[in-house]
């Protein structure tokens, strides 16, 4: 049964087919579907069906590292399929408090950015890590 945040979070509810978004990709594990706000030429969000509230939630284990390179997978075959003339692609995601979502969600981009200055928010910040890496996620929960 889900607890009171789980039933109010608008990606559990997505995951649960509770809402009329457009589900790119769905499986036991994970569904993805475009990014409401999109910041490149192809944006994408790829999340899991249970609550996980962000990526700092992850653990070094084999669940959470197959559930992220799963939803890597996925990302990488959505955005070869629909934008294959893209010239770059980037995967990842925001650390909180840079997230706008406390639902793990991995931000699948097929480049340019549009606008260009959305780039801003799918950089690592120096020492601040406002948005990691995919590989640098799956290399920290590696068990």
């Amino acid at each position: 049964m889900a607890g009171l945040g789980e039933r109010q979070c608008v990606f559990c509810q997505i995951a649960q087919a509770s809402t009329p978004t457009t589900l790119l990709y769905r499986d036991d594990s994970i569904v993805a579907f475009p990014d409401i706000d999109p910041s490149a030429f192809r944006h994408y969000l790829v999340i899991p069906r249970h609550h996980i509230s962000t990526v700092k939630n992850l653990k070094q284990s084999t669940e959470d590292y197959e559930l992220v390179k799963h939803m890597l997978n996925v990302g990488k075959n959505l955005l070869s399929r629909d934008a294959p003339s893209s010239q770059s692609y980037r995967f990842g995601f925001h650390v909180p408090p840079f997230n706008s979502v406390d639902h793990l969600h991995l931000h699948c981009l097929a480049l340019p950015f549009v606008p260009r200055w959305r780039e801003i928010k799918y950089v690592t910040l120096g020492p601040l890590p406002g948005f990691m890496e995919a590989q640098r996620c799956l290399a920290r929960i590696k068990p």
